[in-house]
This record gives C-alpha cells, structure tokens and sequence, in this order.
C-alpha cells in the first residue's frame, strides 16, 4: 500500500492529498529516510511525521487491503516512544 493512502486508512492524517503534502514537505520519513506519497509501505516499517514542534514515530503492525473502519484503524500501528 502506498504511504499516503495508508496515512489516511491508519487516520494517521486526515486526507490523502494532506498526506499527499506533507510527504512532498520532507517531513515525512520511513526507516530514516525522506518518503515520497508513493511508498510502499510494510509491515514493521518505521514511519516518523514531523509536526510544528515535536516528532512521532509510528510502526506498522498490519497493512490493509483497503479502508478499514474507524474502531480498527489503530490496529494498524503502534506508536513508538
């Protein structure tokens, strides 16, 4: 599954082409490294989203086929402290 569409599926980000932006911004990386919209993404990837003032790292524990409804989506990852 790409990056975006999963940001969006996971509610990570509200919409796909907000996700679409902050990708394209750098302030979205995978395992370390900047990520375009276009990644795809795994299980047990790393994904790290830059906000205003702090930096939240999340791993992806399942990747969807498709959307997923709103109870499961936080299935879809975990957040990494």
């Amino acid at each position: 599954m790409r990056l975006d569409k999963f940001l969006k599926v996971s509610r990570l980000i509200k919409r796909r082409t907000v996700a679409n932006e902050v990708c394209d911004s750098a302030k979205v990386f995978v395992n370390n490294n900047p990520a375009k919209p276009s990644k795809q993404i795994k299980i047990n990837d790393i994904i790290s989203i830059e906000y205003k003032n702090m930096t939240k790292s999340f791993r992806v524990l399942s990747v969807p086929e498709g959307n997923v409804s709103i109870n499961l989506a936080s299935n879809l990852y975990e957040e990494i402290i």
